[in-house]
Formats: C-alpha cells, sequence, structure tokens
C-alpha cells in the first residue's frame, strides 16, 4: 500500500495571486479613502494601529481562504486573515511545562523580568511533573521541588504534585504523562493555542486546536507576557478513507504516513487529519495520529472538532470554546490521500520513526522485551487493545513484558474496566494470566531513557518491541539498544512470541 502525494502548486499559485490582487485593491480602496493621493506615508508601523472597521462593498467582500491552522493563529493574533509564512504575536490560552525543562523556563522568566514578577495568568499554567518521578535521582527530584515552590509562590492553579513516590496513589493531585493528562484534565479544547516545552505537545491537536513544543527561552517570555512571536505553517493534508480492518490502529496509520513522508517530510508544516477514517477514530486514538506529528518534523498536527471530541469533553471543562474548520478552498501545500482498509500492521525498525517496515517482514526478528505505555501507546484504549490480543491467544508472553500506564486515571481503569468478550475480565487480570509485569507507576518512565533506576529502561543492548514514539540510539536507554516501533496489538502479538509478531496471528 502506498499513498498517492499530488502536489497542489497550480492550484496554490492560483490562490495566492488572487489573494495578493484582493490585497493589494482593498488597501489601495481604504488608503484612497483616509490619506491624500500625493501623501508619501506608505511605511507600516511594526505593530499595526488598530483599523477602522469597513462595511464590504456592494459587490461582496473578498476573503481569503484559510485552513484550521491559519484560522487559530489570525483569531489568537486579533488578525483578519493570515498567510502561511505570516510572523504574529499570538495570545496564548494554556502553556504546559514539566519537571525536566520547567526548573529551567522558570529561571529564564525570573531573570528576565525580575525575580518577584508573576507569570501572565495563573490559571493558564499548568504544570505536570512526569518525566523521571520514581527515581532515587537526587538532581531528578531536585527538580519536582523547584516545581513546587515555584508553583507556590506563583499561586499556579493546575499543579499536579507529587510529594510521596513510594506509593503514587497517595497523591490525588498526581497525574502522570503531562500530554495525556492534559486532555483528561480538560486543557485541551478546539480552537485554542497550546505550548509546552516538550516536543510531543501536538498531541492536543487531536482536538481541533494548535498546539506545538516550545523551548526554555520561550516558555520563560510566554509566563511573563502570555504571548509569543510564531511563523504561521504551511499545511499537509492528509485524507484518510476506508474501514479500518480490525487488526490496525492509529499507531500503523501514524508509522504509514511517516515512512510516506520520511522524518523531515513535514518539517514546520501543520499536518491536518480529515477523512471517513480520522471521523471514525475515538478520541485516544486521534492523540495517538497527532502526537508523532513531530516525528514527520511538523510543527504541530490537528484534527477537526466533530461531535467525537465535544462528547470527550463534556464532562471534562466548563470552559467556552469555538471550534474552527478548514474552508472549503484552503490553500494546503500538499494532500496526501490514503485508502486504510489495505494497510497491514507496521513496525518502524531501528534507529529512525521512518524505517517501515510490515510486521510480518520482521518476522525473524528475535526480541529480549516489550514495551507498553508512553503519551503514544500508555493509554486506556492502548491497554484495552494489548489485552485484546492476550485473550484471544489464551497463550503466556515469552518475553518480559512491561506495562506503565500514562496517568493515575489509566492505572485506575486497567484495573476497573471490563474488556469486551472477556467475560467481565480486567485489564490487569488478563495481564496477569498471561503473565505481564505488573502494571508499574504512571510515568513517562523509559520511553526516555532517564536515570538508571528507571522501571524497564534498557540498561543493557537489548531488542525491544514498544508502543513509544523514538527509536533513536540511546532513546530508551542504552544507546546499542534495538527499538521497534509498533502498535500495542503488534507488542502484545510480540510478546506471545518472541519475536517482532503480525497481530493478525491471533486477531481472526
Amino acid at each position: 500500500m502506498h499513498a498517492m502525494a499530488s502536489s497542489s502548486f497550480l492550484t496554490n499559485k492560483h490562490n495566492l495571486a488572487l489573494s495578493a490582487f484582493s490585497s493589494t485593491s482593498s488597501s489601495q480602496f481604504s488608503i484612497s479613502k483616509c490619506r491624500k493621493p500625493n501623501s508619501k506615508k506608505n511605511i507600516v508601523s511594526a505593530i499595526a494601529p488598530k483599523q477602522l472597521e469597513r462595511k464590504p462593498a456592494t459587490t461582496g467582500s473578498v476573503k481569503t481562504a484559510m485552513t484550521m491552522t491559519e484560522k487559530i493563529l489570525a483569531r489568537a493574533s486579533e488578525k483578519s486573515e493570515l498567510n502561511p509564512g505570516d510572523n504574529v504575536w499570538v495570545n496564548v490560552d494554556v502553556l504546559m511545562t514539566h519537571d525536566v525543562c520547567g526548573p529551567g523556563s522558570f529561571a529564564i522568566f525570573k531573570n528576565e523580568f525580575g525575580q518577584n514578577a508573576k507569570v501572565w495568568d495563573r490559571e493558564k499554567v499548568v504544570v505536570i511533573p512526569d518525566h523521571y518521578i520514581f527515581t532515587s535521582d537526587e538532581r531528578a527530584n531536585r527538580n519536582v521541588d523547584s516545581l513546587r515552590d515555584f508553583c507556590l509562590d506563583q499561586n499556579i492553579k493546575y499543579f499536579y504534585d507529587i510529594k510521596d513516590r513510594t506509593d503514587f496513589r497517595v497523591n490525588p493531585d498526581y497525574k502522570g504523562v503531562c500530554h495525556i493528562a492534559l486532555a483528561q484534565e480538560g486543557h485541551c479544547r478546539p480552537g485554542e493555542v497550546l505550548l509546552g516545552t516538550d516536543s510531543h505537545t501536538c498531541t492536543a491537536g487531536a482536538f481541533g486546536q494548535f498546539a506545538t513544543g516550545i523551548g526554555l527561552t520561550d516558555a520563560g517570555f510566554v509566563l511573563g507576557t502570555g504571548k509569543l512571536l510564531l511563523k504561521v505553517p504551511q499545511t499537509l493534508r492528509f485524507v484518510i478513507d476506508g474501514e479500518m480492518p480490525d487488526y490496525i490502529l492509529a499507531k500503523d496509520l501514524i508509522l504509514q504516513i511517516i515512512g510516506e513522508i520520511s522524518v523531515s517530510g513535514a518539517r514546520y508544516k501543520s499536518m491536518e487529519f480529515v477523512g471517513s477514517t480520522v471521523e471514525s477514530l475515538n478520541m485516544e486514538e486521534r492523540m495517538t495520529l497527532c502526537n508523532m506529528v513531530i516525528e514527520a518534523g511538523g510543527k504541530n498536527g490537528v484534527v477537526p472538532a466533530d461531535t467525537t471530541t465535544f462528547k470527550y469533553l463534556e464532562d471534562k471543562t466548563q470552559v467556552p470554546y469555538e471550534p474552527v474548520y478548514s474552508d472549503k478552498h484552503a490553500r494546503f501545500l500538499s494532500e496526501y490521500r490514503f485508502d486504510i482498509s489495505k494497510l497491514e500492521p507496521l513496525v518502524a525498525k531501528p534507529h529512525s520513526p521512518d524505517n517501515r517496515a510490515l510486521a510480518r517482514e520482521c518476522k525473524d526478528v528475535k526480541i529480549d522485551r516489550v514495551y507498553i505505555g508512553s503519551c503514544t501507546g500508555g493509554k486506556t484504549e492502548d491497554f484495552m487493545d494489548a489485552a485484546k490480543v492476550f485473550l484471544a491467544s489464551g497463550k503466556k508472553v515469552k518475553v518480559p513484558t512491561f506495562l506503565v500506564p500514562a496517568t493515575q486515571k489509566v492505572w485506575m481503569d486497567i484495573y476497573s474496566i471490563p474488556v469486551a468478550e472477556s467475560g467481565g475480565k480486567t485489564c490487569f487480570q488478563i495481564f496477569e494470566e498471561a503473565g505481564c509485569d505488573t502494571p508499574a507507576s504512571p510515568s513517562c518512565s523509559a520511553c526516555m531513557g532517564g536515570p538508571r533506576d528507571t522501571y524497564a529502561r534498557l540498561n543493557e543492548p537489548k531488542v525491544c518491541v514498544s508502543t513509544t514514539n523514538r527509536n533513536f540510539p540511546g532513546r530508551m536507554g542504552h544507546k546499542e539498544g534495538q527499538i521497534y516501533l509498533a502498535s500495542p496489538y503488534t507488542a502484545a502479538a510480540s510478546a506471545l512470541t518472541g519475536y517482532v509478531t503480525d497481530p493478525r496471528e491471533f486477531l481472526h
């Protein structure tokens, strides 16, 4: 199966010419009304003055069609329209940081705005310790202490603290992996701008918002001002149609796309996902799709909000939001079309997320362990999917199989929600019967390596099938470790055989 990429260069050229003409003619119209013909003051100030409201011409107003991302940034920058490449100051709705990047961001904020400065809005800053939590490493623990000191000083409303690391359950505020916690706690809303000091912040684009990762300096600036200068990205459109085979998951979709366009194929581009297949996905699968946009070099990923989105948000937020959608004639740099009904289970072989291969082509690859977890593959639905494979097989795993729930809520779901057609068994019961490791404390754990005592870290050059997002050398610990990225279906199937395995072997 392969995608058809059709460049819309000619269409773009036409639209750009039209918008340039419209822009010129409208600006001349307004200048001729407001200025003397011989005026030489044609320079527009760096900060544009507020424009007087101008009623549409009787022949109809000229409007540039925009993509979702362009519309969100236009609203956030208080502009009527934007074009790709424009640099605009945007108002930020939510800023997220965690224990790895928070202390540095806070230090920059204080250095630049003053030791006694206050953040621009204490209710729009979300601080989530999650990366290096369950470790005896003193520096990692000190980072969490730094978060706590800052949040107490600033009276940050949304600080998901953990004080007792011996038992995460006695910490009611502690959530776990930031990207999943943001969604579960109602911080992801259509039409908004969410920035985070983590490259996988793009996960939140599943909610129809602009979400992207930023650096510490930018975060320090946002803390003080609530604004950031952003360049408007061009948009790549991915139209995914066809009924999802029952052995395919969103992880397979995004591995297919990254394999198609490469890890630099969407560099500083917005990736918009539409089509009947995307509409059929639940919110957690949409999050998986947007999560790995950064692995294609993307600036952000986005899925149009619909009834699935609104239903998910019903009990999670009281903040009013307003979704936006791409115009019919919006300009996309390229459009890729996929018929997903023909897709087979995939893996990304070491050492790059675009090193795509069919799972069945790797059946001779002997593995040492399986890891199911992370923002990409540690959600409730991910564990439900893995449990289906174990249940269908009725067998025990042949390699150590590590389970790391993304959040405290996911951990509880594993122990409480019955798996379909299991006779009432929970994920935990199925995992226990299959011989998996006991579900660990929710956190990022070994996805980013971490201190040497991090649970399930690769401390030796082992071969691992993982539901995480990156398989670069050293990513999960040992620089000679070999990581095969896969869906929860493929990961579970591989655990049962001790080799990279196509889940169709167990899912009939």
